[in-house]
């Protein structure tokens, strides 16, 4: 039996098919889970739930969070959208991104892994230098010490490590010309002088 074909089902164009995440995608995947459970909090305090701020976090934070001060809560709002944003980071590495955009990824992928690293392994160093007795805390915070060792600093080092892997797996199957690399280590190494200058002068 032959099929005939129409002339406007000749010139009909394939479907096209939405790009799909490549195995070995999870580095990616897993920073923007990590990404949206951490905004979590920040939506919930922002919003006056300060469920687990109060035994995990410095009471001077769930105080303001509390009183609804005005600029800690709209900081509250940035913070989740920034987390939220970085989960969108996460995803986009796990596909081939051109141009400006994908430039734009591994730059804030290697920005934010090391951000991610710094931040929990100064929480993690500090924690086992109070709980070791050679470091000291402020009476209200040492009920806390424990939570920045066990919790909140290995919490920011998974996240930095899973943004690293995601990066790093997007930079070996795309960069042929090694343009990508140079932007994931710029970001990066923005990063990095960005925590120095946050821990000399105390801000942050």
């Amino acid at each position: 039996m032959a099929i005939k074909l129409s002339v406007d089902d000749a010139a009909r164009p394939a479907p096209r098919q939405a790009p799909r995440p490549r195995p070995g995608a999870w580095p990616g995947l897993a920073a923007a889970v990590w990404g949206l459970l951490f905004a979590v909090p920040s939506f919930a305090w922002a919003m006056g739930m300060t469920f687990g701020a109060r035994t995990t976090v410095s009471p001077s934070l769930v105080k303001l969070a509390d009183d609804r001060v005005a600029w800690f809560v709209a900081v509250l709002w940035v913070t989740g959208l920034l987390k939220v944003v970085g989960a969108l980071i996460g995803i986009g590495l796990t596909r081939r991104r051109g141009g400006r955009i994908g430039r734009l990824m591994v730059f804030c992928g290697g920005g934010a892994a090391v951000l991610l690293v710094w931040h929990g392994c100064l929480f993690v160093a500090h924690g086992m230098l109070v709980e070791l007795g050679i470091g000291s805390v402020a009476p209200d915070l040492a009920g806390l010490t424990r939570w920045y060792l066990c919790l909140w600093g290995p919490w920011f080092i998974v996240g930095g490590l899973a943004f690293a892997a995601a990066t790093t797996r997007h930079v070996r199957r795309l960069d042929a010309s090694g343009e990508l690399r140079r932007y994931g280590a710029v970001g990066a190494l923005g990063a990095l002088l960005l925590s120095l200058a946050s821990m000399i002068t105390g801000i942050g």
